[in-house]
């Protein structure tokens, strides 16, 4: 279980995830323990497709059974779009996984853009 020197990778490998969010806390992405690799994401957007209500987004990082928050119950109007992760990029970690939830299905979709360094 080593992550790779980013300093001098030999393969980096640009990827767009995507998630339908739901109630139920899913993985967006996921970087398996023993992987060898890092995941730097680069941006996160969640975009609210109900026309007409509001609905909340949590974003965490779960590392070792454990949630860190990156967005906690943060509103995204009707039609709107809400940035969570840019300009500023962050990694993870072997074991690590992006995961998001919402306080209701069908209204908001996540777009995940991030390189797969290895």
């Amino acid at each position: 279980m080593a992550a790779p020197n980013i300093a001098n990778p030999t393969t980096i490998i640009g990827k767009t995830a995507v998630l339908a969010v739901t109630t139920s806390a899913t993985n967006i992405l996921s970087n398996s323990a023993g992987s060898n690799k890092v995941f730097r994401v680069n941006a996160l957007y969640i975009s609210n497709i109900d026309g007409t209500n509001n609905a909340d987004i949590t974003a965490v990082i779960r590392r070792s059974s454990v949630d860190y928050a990156i967005a906690s119950t943060i509103t995204v109007p009707a039609d709107a779009t809400l940035e969570i992760i840019g300009p500023r990029a962050i990694y993870l970690e072997e074991g690590d996984d992006l995961r998001l939830t919402a306080n209701a299905n069908s209204d908001l979709v996540a777009v995940c853009s991030y390189e797969d360094i290895s």
